[in-house]
């Protein structure tokens, strides 16, 4: 496992779906997902490069965002389901939580980050295959929620996540796209696509991602 050698590849292939769309490498940040990564593969990343950090796993998170808290420049992002006794220490520990999906772990969100210097980055995660098994907030509620946020004086809304259905990602990432160039549309703050993964990459480029979060390719099968 030769942690720097995949992100160059990722990098790489980052790139070349980036030249087939037409787009700059630089407009597509690369998010590792570190979840169930130990803090010393993270570490790996950072020396290689690698600044943006996603976790799913609250207090697992929590013990690495402390062990890593020397590396002042280390970005880390919430993505995964919010419970709403777990708030505080996202709100604590995170500079951006991407799966925000209703006004209650909002608002939660927002009153605990009052003590923090800066607002916290948020996308709303919608689930645009309407999935009964996953979480979201549906395109219809979808305004609604990103007034609510885009009030909230300890946060600003940033964009959009999304984790499609499988077999259905080409017509979702366009749907998504769609929605994320409406909310540009309306708020100056708005300016995060967070869709596609190792498998999707490619297609989720072409349909104007921002942030790829990818995973098993930089780190290995999860624990």
């Amino acid at each position: 496992m030769n942690i720097k050698d995949n992100l160059v590849q990722i990098h790489q292939q980052i790139q070349q779906a980036c030249e087939q769309a037409g787009r700059h490498s630089t407009d597509v940040q690369l998010l590792a997902v570190s979840k169930t990564k130990s803090a010393d593969m993270v570490l790996q990343a950072y020396q290689a490069g690698q600044r943006h950090f996603g976790e799913n796993y609250v207090q697992e998170a929590v013990d690495k965002i402390a062990q890593l808290s020397h590396l002042s420049d280390i970005c880390w992002h919430f993505i995964g389901p919010i419970q709403s006794n777990k708030t505080k220490l996202i709100a604590e520990n995170f500079a951006w939580v991407h799966s925000v999906d209703r006004e209650k772990i909002a608002s939660r969100l927002n009153d605990q980050r009052s003590s923090q210097d800066t607002p916290l980055n948020i996308c709303l995660q919608v689930n645009i295959s309407e999935e009964e098994t996953k979480s979201g907030v549906t395109p219809d509620a979808l305004p609604a929620l990103a007034d609510f946020v885009a009030n909230c004086e300890h946060l600003t809304l940033r964009g959009l996540m999304a984790i499609p259905q499988k077999g259905a990602t080409e017509t979702a990432f366009s749907q998504m796209n769609q929605l994320f160039n409406d909310l540009k549309k309306r708020y100056s703050t708005i300016d995060t696509l967070s869709m596609g993964m190792s498998n999707d990459l490619t297609e989720a480029i072409a349909n104007g991602s921002t942030m790829v979060r990818i995973g098993t390719a930089i780190f290995g099968a999860r624990n």
